[in-house]
C-alpha cells in the first residue's frame, strides 16, 4: 500500500452510498466564488457532455442546468436530440418540467406552444397567427451531436459555429468490450482547475501517494492536449509499472487509456454548471476477457483506483483559489504553458486564434 496521502483524513470512512453522495453533495465552509477568484474566469467554449445517450429515450424531455442556464433537452420521434432554453417565450413556463414531445417538437406544458430545435415557435394550437417575436429562432443556438454513447453540445458565449468536432473511440461500440461503468462528481471549482491538474506532475506524489514523481511527455497541438505518463501504480498484486496515455479535445472532452496493468479506456465529460461548479463524469470500458474473466478483480480495482484519485483531487478542488500569478518552481510541470494553451478557450479574453499551435515537453519532474 502507498503511504497515506495528505487528504486521507477528509475521505476517511467514506464508502459505498456515503462516498457516492459525498461526490455530488454541496460543500460546507468553503469561501465564496468571489473570494476564490472564480468569477474572474469565463466559461470556456467547446463541446460538452450533457447526458449519456441511454438517459434520453425517444419522446423524453429532460430539464438541465449547465453554462449558468436552464435548458430543456428532448429526443424527437426521428431519434435526434435537441436542446433549447427552458423558458417558454409566452409566459415563461419551464418546459423541462411537464413539457412533452410532439413529433420532433417540444410542447410547452402551460399552453401547448410547440418549439423546434432552434427555439422557434412553430405552432400555437388556439391562435391563428404566431407572434413574430416567438417565431424567430433563439439567439443562442445549440449544436448537438452523439458520440461515444454520449450527447454533447457546443457552447460558445458569442454563438459562434463549432471550430472542431469531438473525438470518437471504436472500443465504445466493440462487442468485445464492456458496457460503460459510470461514475460522477460535482466539483466546486472551474474547468480550468481540473484541466490544469493533468500537467501538474508533482501532485501525483503528494495527493495520490505515488512513490516518486512520474516521468511525463506532454504535447499541446491546437485545441488538443495529449500526454503519456509512466507511473508505478498500486494493485492487489503490489506495485506495477503502468503507462497512462491521455488527451483532451478542447476543455470538455477527455479520454485516458491505461496499459500495463489492466487495459482500460475512460471517456470523461467535464461540463461547467456555472463559473464555480463543474459536473465530471467518468465512463469506463474494458476488454470483456479482462473485466469478466480471471482478471476481473484487477480490472475492478483499476477502476476503483482511478475514481479514488479523483476523490483525492476533489478535496483540493472544492476549496481551491484561482491564482492568476502563481509562484511556480522548476519541479511543478508546465503549468504556465498550459495556462497559455487553455486561455484560447476564453472567448471573452480575445485569445482565440492566439493559442500555442504546437509545443512538446518531455522531461522528468522533480
Amino acid at each position: 500500500m502507498a503511504e497515506p496521502v495528505a487528504v486521507w483524513k477528509e475521505l476517511e470512512g467514506l464508502r459505498g452510498d456515503a462516498l457516492n453522495e459525498w461526490r455530488v453533495s454541496d460543500v460546507r465552509n468553503n469561501a465564496s466564488y468571489e473570494e476564490r477568484n472564480l468569477h474572474t474566469l469565463p466559461l470556456p467554449f467547446g463541446w460538452f457532455m450533457v447526458a449519456y445517450s441511454d438517459e434520453l429515450e425517444v419522446g423524453q424531455v429532460k430539464p438541465l442546468y449547465y453554462f449558468g442556464q436552464d435548458l430543456a433537452l428532448w429526443r424527437g420521434e426521428d431519434g435526434q436530440p435537441r436542446m433549447i432554453e427552458a423558458f417558454c417565450k409566452h409566459l415563461g413556463a419551464h418546459m423541462g418540467y411537464g413539457g412533452r414531445v410532439s413529433g420532433n417538437a417540444l410542447e410547452c406544458p402551460f399552453h401547448a406552444w410547440e418549439y423546434d430545435g432552434q427555439g422557434a415557435v412553430t405552432k400555437v394550437p388556439y391562435a391563428k397567427k404566431i407572434p413574430p417575436s416567438a417565431a424567430r429562432p433563439c439567439k443562442q443556438q445549440w449544436h448537438i451531436t452523439e458520440v461515444n454513447k454520449q450527447i454533447l453540445v457546443w457552447y460558445h458565449p458569442f454563438n459562434e459555429e463549432p471550430k472542431w468536432q469531438p473525438d470518437s473511440f471504436d472500443q465504445v461500440h466493440d462487442p468485445d468490450w464492456t458496457e460503460y461503468d459510470k461514475y460522477e462528481w460535482i466539483v466546486h471549482g472551474p474547468v480550468q482547475n481540473m484541466a490544469e491538474n493533468g500537467v501538474d506532475a508533482a501532485h501525483f506524489k503528494y495527493i495520490h501517494g505515488t512513490k516518486s514523481f512520474p516521468e511525463y511527455d506532454f504535447e499541446f497541438d491546437g485545441h488538443k492536449r495529449t500526454a503519456s505518463v509512466d507511473a508505478k501504480m498500486q494493485t492487489p498484486k503490489g506495485e506495477v509499472d503502468g503507462t497512462i496515455a491521455y488527451g483532451t479535445v478542447g476543455p470538455g472532452q477527455s479520454w485516458t487509456k491505461f496499459t500495463g496493468i489492466s487495459e482500460t479506456l475512460m471517456v470523461a465529460g467535464i461540463t461547467p454548471i456555472d463559473q464555480g461548479k463543474t459536473h465530471i463524469r467518468f465512463a469506463f470500458t474494458q476488454p470483456k476477457k479482462e473485466a469478466e474473466g480471471p482478471m476481473a478483480n484487477l480490472a475492478k480495482a483499476m477502476r476503483r483506483e482511478i475514481c479514488r484519485q479523483l476523490d483525492q483531487d476533489k478535496v483540493v478542488w472544492d476549496r481551491q483559489k484561482y491564482k492568476p500569478k502563481p509562484s511556480i518552481c522548476d519541479g511543478d510541470g508546465p503549468i504556465l504553458p498550459f495556462r497559455k494553451f487553455f486561455a484560447q478557450f476564453y472567448a471573452e479574453w480575445g485569445d482565440d486564434g492566439k493559442n500555442i499551435t504546437k509545443l512538446k515537453i518531455d522531461k522528468k519532474a522533480g
